[in-house]
C-alpha cells in the first residue's frame, strides 16, 4: 500500500460535542482524523452555564466539558485547524473538502455542525438585538439586574435558562406557545416552582418597542381568544427579552449534497449514514427526537465506529494509506507510567485516569494562599512565555481604585512567572512611572518621570518620537472618588484602569525611554473567560503568535487606514474572547489596527454611550467618522469582513 501524507481516514466538520467525540473514538482507533471548526471548538453548548445532566460529570460548565472533550481526542492523536467548510466533492473514494485555509482529501467524512439559535421575526427582534434582545442568559444575564425579563420559548433551554436569569432578573416572564413545557417535567418544574418565575401559557411575543435606555412594552398574544395585550415592567422600565425557541440546522454546506428533511435537518438511516455513501451526520443537525450533550456524544462515537469500517475498506480498497498516529500523547504518558515501576518490584496501582477523580485532580491543582494562578495555568503559561520571542512590557495606567490594586497585583504575579519574557511599568494620573517590575523592563524607564507611548504605526520600528511621531495621551484627571474621568463617546476612551501590551524600541541609539503600543489593550482586569485571550494576545504580540493562513494575514495586512476596534466585553461571557482574540490578532499583525476591550461592569458609561445590553458589543471606528456598532461572537475571517478587508 501507498502512504499519502495528504489523506485522512475521516474529516469531522464540526467541534462541537458530536465531532470532538468522534475525533476522540477515531484517533484512539489510530485512525487519521481532523477535525474542523469555523468558529469556536465546542459548539452551542460552551455559552450554557451550568450543566448538570451529564452522565457522571456532576456539575460543570459547557465550556469547560468541551474542553475536556478536545483535550481527550487531541491526547489520542485527534487534529485540529480552525477553517470554514466551503464546499464538498463526494463522489468517488477518496473525497475532497474544501475550506478556507485549503482543501482536504479523506476517505471519509462526518457532518456534525449543529445548529444556531432560532430567530422568531417578531417586530424590534433584529432592530433591537443586542440592545435588549438577546439569545445568550450566559452572556447578557448581568446587564438586567434588577430588571424584568420575558423568556420566550417552551422547551429545555428557555426552562434551564428562566431558572438562571433569576440570578439576576426581579421577575421572569415566561412566554409558552403550547400548553405546557415541552421538555422534561423534572427541567420544567424548577421553573414552575420558583417564586422569581411566572408561566404563560398558550401566548406569543408579537413585538416589542423601545424608549429612553430600552425596551419599554411588548405586544403579548393570547391564541385563544385572538386578542393582544400590552405588557410593560411592573415598575414601569426597561426589561430584558431572552429568545429560547429552538434551532435552525447548519446544513447549508449539505444542501443538495445529502438527503434533508423539509425543516433543513440531514437524514440518518441505521448508524447516521446519510444517503451518500462515507458521509455521515451526527449531533443536532440530524433528524432526532431529543438534542441534547448526551445524545450529541452518542451520536458522534456511533458515527466515528461506522467511519472505522468504511476508511478501512476503502484503504484497503484504493492501495492507500494515510499516516495514522502511532505515539499519541496518551500512549507516551501510559509508556512513562509503566516504566517508572522499577525491575523486580510490585508494580504501584495504576493511576487514576484523569477523568476519574474531579476532587482530587483539583486538589492537586488548587491554588496556594495568596496566588492568583493554580498549579495547571502556571503550566501552561510557562509553554507559552517558553515560545515567545521578545519581551512585553506591559504600561499599567492606573486610578486610585482598588480596580487598580487588583489589576497591578494580577499583572505583578504574571510577570514573576514570565521567566523574563514579561515587565511592567505603572503610571499615575500625571503620567509619572510609579513602578517598575521584571527583568527585562526597559532601562531608560524611570520612577517619577514621564513615560511615553507612541502609537502604532508612529515610529514602531524604531521608537523615535521626534517630529511626525503621535504619542498616546497617559495622563488625565479624577474624581473625587480617585476613580478617572474619561470621555465614553471617544474613540477607544481612555478608561481606566488599562493594561497596554507595548515593546520596547530596539536598534543602536534607540530611546529607551519611549515605548511602542502594539495595539492591544485591556481595560479593567483581563481574568475571568478573558484571560485566555489575554494570554494569547501577549503571545500574538511578542511573535510568532498563532498560525494563521496566509489569505487572513494578506486580509489583515492589506488595511491601510488607521482603523480602531472598541469591544464592550463581560468577563461571564463565553462569546466574548473569541471575539476579543480575532480584532487582537488583526492588530498584532498590522499597526494602523487598535483593538482594545472594556470590562462594562466597570465601565457602564460605554454601556449606556452605545446602549449596550448584550455583549460582545464591537464599536469601529474610521478616519472619515464613519462609526459601525455590531453585536454577537466573531471569528477572524468574520471580523476582517466587518472593517472591510
Amino acid at each position: 500500500m501507498t502512504q499519502t501524507n495528504n489523506l485522512y481516514d475521516v474529516v469531522v466538520i464540526g467541534g462541537g460535542p458530536a465531532g470532538l467525540t468522534a475525533g476522540l473514538y477515531l484517533a484512539r482507533a489510530r485512525y487519521r482524523v481532523l477535525v474542523l471548526e469555523k468558529d469556536d471548538f465546542g459548539g452551542q453548548i460552551t455559552i450554557t452555564n451550568e450543566v448538570v445532566n451529564y452522565p457522571g460529570v456532576g456539575r460543570t460548565t459547557g465550556r469547560a466539558l468541551t474542553q475536556t472533550m478536545r483535550q481527550q481526542a487531541q491526547d489520542f492523536g485527534a487534529e485540529f485547524l480552525s477553517a470554514e467548510a466551503t464546499g464538498l466533492d463526494v463522489d468517488g473514494d477518496v473525497k475532497t473538502v474544501h475550506t478556507s485555509r485549503g482543501d482536504l482529501k479523506t476517505f471519509g467524512i462526518l457532518i456534525a455542525t449543529g445548529a444556531s439559535p432560532r430567530k422568531l421575526g417578531f417586530e424590534g427582534e433584529a432592530e433591537y438585538a443586542g440592545r435588549g434582545v438577546a439569545y445568550c442568559a450566559t452572556c447578557d444575564g448581568e446587564f438586567f439586574t434588577g430588571k424584568e425579563v420575558l423568556v420566550i420559548g417552551g422547551g429545555f433551554a428557555a426552562a434551564e435558562e428562566s431558572v438562571f436569569l433569576t440570578k439576576y432578573a426581579s421577575k421572569v416572564t415566561v412566554l409558552v406557545r403550547e400548553d405546557d413545557f415541552t421538555c422534561d417535567a423534572s427541567v420544567a418544574a424548577e421553573a414552575k416552582n420558583n417564586p422569581k418565575i411566572d408561566v404563560r401559557y398558550g401566548v406569543e411575543l408579537k413585538g416589542v418597542t423601545a424608549g429612553q435606555g430600552g425596551l419599554r412594552e411588548a405586544a403579548i398574544l393570547d391564541r385563544a381568544t385572538g386578542e393582544t395585550e400590552t405588557w410593560k415592567p411592573a415598575d414601569g422600565g426597561t426589561f430584558g427579552v431572552f429568545v429560547f425557541a429552538g434551532y435552525v440546522p447548519a446544513t447549508q454546506l449539505v444542501r443538495g449534497v445529502v438527503e434533508l428533511d423539509d425543516h433543513g435537518y440531514v437524514v440518518t438511516h441505521g448508524y447516521l449514514e446519510t444517503s451518500v455513501p462515507g458521509v455521515y451526520a451526527a449531533g443536532d443537525l440530524r433528524v432526532k427526537n431529543l438534542r441534547q450533550v448526551v445524545t450529541a456524544t452518542a451520536d458522534g462515537a456511533i458515527a466515528a465506529v461506522e467511519l472505522e469500517r468504511y476508511a478501512k475498506q476503502l484503504s484497503e480498497k484504493t492501495g492507500l494509506v494515510p499516516p495514522r498516529p502511532t505515539a499519541s500523547a496518551y500512549e507516551k504518558a501510559e509508556a512513562a507510567s509503566d516504566a517508572s515501576a522499577a525491575p523486580g518490584t510490585t508494580p504501584a496501582p495504576a493511576p487514576a485516569k484523569r477523568s476519574a477523580d474531579a476532587a482530587a485532580a483539583a486538589a492537586q491543582t488548587a491554588k496556594q494562599p495568596g496566588e492568583l494562578f493554580s498549579a495547571a495555568i502556571k503550566q501552561q503559561l510557562g509553554v507559552v512565555f517558553g515560545r515567545m520571542t521578545r519581551p512585553i512590557t506591559l504600561a499599567l495606567e492606573l486610578d486610585d481604585t482598588p480596580l487598580s490594586a487588583e489589576l497591578q497585583g494580577f499583572v505583578g504575579e504574571m510577570v514573576a512567572l514570565s521567566g523574563g519574557k514579561l515587565n511592567s511599568v505603572a503610571v499615575d494620573a500625571a503620567g509619572l512611572v510609579t513602578a517598575i517590575d521584571g527583568s527585562s523592563a526597559p532601562a531608560g524607564l524611570v520612577v517619577g518621570e514621564p513615560l511615553e507611548v507612541v502609537l502604532p504605526g508612529a515610529g514602531a520600528d524604531s521608537g523615535d518620537s521626534g517630529d511626525g511621531a503621535v504619542s498616546l495621551p497617559l495622563y488625565g484627571s479624577l474624581d473625587d472618588s480617585g476613580r478617572a474621568e474619561f470621555d465614553p463617546a471617544g474613540v477607544l476612551p481612555l478608561a481606566r484602569p488599562v493594561v497596554r501590551l507595548c515593546v520596547a524600541a530596539e536598534g543602536d541609539g534607540a530611546d529607551k525611554s519611549v515605548l511602542t503600543f502594539t495595539g492591544l489593550a485591556f481595560h479593567g482586569v483581563p481574568s475571568g473567560h478573558e484571560f485566555n485571550s489575554f494570554v494569547l494576545g501577549l503571545y500574538n504580540a511578542a511573535g510568532p503568535g498563532q498560525p494563521l493562513g496566509d489569505d487572513l494575514k494578506e486580509r489583515a495586512a492589506a488595511i491601510k487606514e488607521p482603523t480602531d476596534i472598541m469591544i464592550l466585553v463581560s468577563l461571564t461571557c463565553t462569546m466574548c474572547p473569541e471575539t476579543v482574540l480575532s480584532a487582537q490578532r488583526i492588530a498584532s499583525l498590522n499597526p494602523a489596527v487598535r483593538a482594545e476591550a472594556y470590562d462594562v461592569s466597570h465601565f457602564p458609561e460605554l454601556k449606556d454611550q452605545y446602549g449596550a445590553m448584550s455583549v460582545p458589543c464591537i464599536v469601529i471606528n474610521r478616519p472619515d467618522g464613519a462609526q459601525t456598532v455590531e453585536f454577537g461572537k466573531k471569528s477572524i475571517p468574520q471580523m476582517l469582513e466587518l472593517v472591510g478587508a
